[in-house]
């Protein structure tokens, strides 16, 4: 009910949600200007920030975090504290478009809901606006170098986040970004910054660890489901889960499983801090 009556409130307001979409690394944050300057955006949501124009309006950075889990969590809202600040900054900004970024289609449709927006109306791909060949030395440089970016100018970056402030870079409207009509080009700065967690390299879960998350959480929900298997598919932007179970005669086979995979999705996103991009259940037998 709440849904939809923030779709409502921002339908009547004019607002359209828009979405950057990328694999981590690939460039949405060094891009996120240009694509707002393209389609007349006023305000962006990236990696736990609200940012208008070249400045920081609300929230905090994902990328100060020591840890790449608690960064995908501050990326996420996943602190009410962190999101009620930013949805109330959006109450009170006058706006009619916004771009929000994300890894998968997915996030982003969780940080809007989180953010009381509406779910994005335009989906943008890197692949829409960035060659093969800069996704893949975008790629490069986070994997070499740890390197990321801040979309906005060094002053805000330096002023808000020093400890992690690295460089900054002048980027001028490319090729396939165009300004709209009766606009002149302008160039963006932007801050290249190193987490402390980009210097410490990467958490991997494995498949065995989040299969025994999953065995704790179905026992947690109903111990009486036997789990008979599990397979995990990591496709670079989340983690898709297929488990293979045994219920006993008198489940609730409507109500109780579709609880079971929103309460497998909830812990573990909330304990581990990655996607889960979907949890497909199939029910082998019905036990006595």
């Amino acid at each position: 009910m709440f849904r939809i009556l923030s779709d409502i409130f921002w339908f009547f307001k004019g607002v359209k949600v828009y979405a950057l979409v990328g694999e981590s690394g690939t460039g949405k944050s060094f891009r996120a200007k240009l694509v707002a300057q393209k389609y007349g955006i006023d305000l962006i949501i990236d990696d736990g920030l609200l940012i208008r124009d070249n400045r920081i309006l609300a929230g905090h950075s994902a990328k100060k975090e020591k840890t790449f889990l608690a960064a995908v969590k501050v990326a996420l809202f996943d602190d009410k504290a962190h999101r009620d600040e930013v949805a109330r900054k959006l109450q009170t900004e006058k706006f009619k478009k916004i771009l929000i970024l994300g890894t998968s289609i997915k996030m982003v449709n969780k940080i809007a809901a989180r953010l009381q927006l509406s779910q994005p109306s335009k989906i943008i791909k890197i692949e829409d606006i960035a060659t093969q060949e800069e996704i893949e030395k975008a790629i490069r440089t986070r994997k070499i170098e740890g390197k990321h970016v801040i979309p906005v100018p060094s002053i805000e970056v330096k002023r808000n986040y020093p400890n992690i402030f690295y460089d900054a870079i002048r980027v001028f409207l490319k090729r396939g970004v165009l300004p709209p009509v009766g606009t002149s080009t302008k160039v963006h700065e932007k801050s290249v910054v190193r987490p402390e967690y980009s210097k410490r390299g990467k958490v991997i879960i494995s498949e065995a660890a989040l299969s025994q998350m999953v065995l704790h959480c179905v026992d947690e929900f109903n111990p009486n489901i036997r789990i008979k298997k599990i397979v995990v598919k990591e496709d670079g932007q989340g983690y898709r889960l297929v488990i293979t179970i045994d219920v006993p005669f008198g489940t609730q086979l409507s109500g109780n499983i579709h609880e079971l995979q929103q309460y497998l999705i909830d812990t573990i996103e909330r304990y581990t801090g990655i996607l889960i991009e979907e949890v497909n259940i199939i029910i082998d037998k019905i036990t006595e």
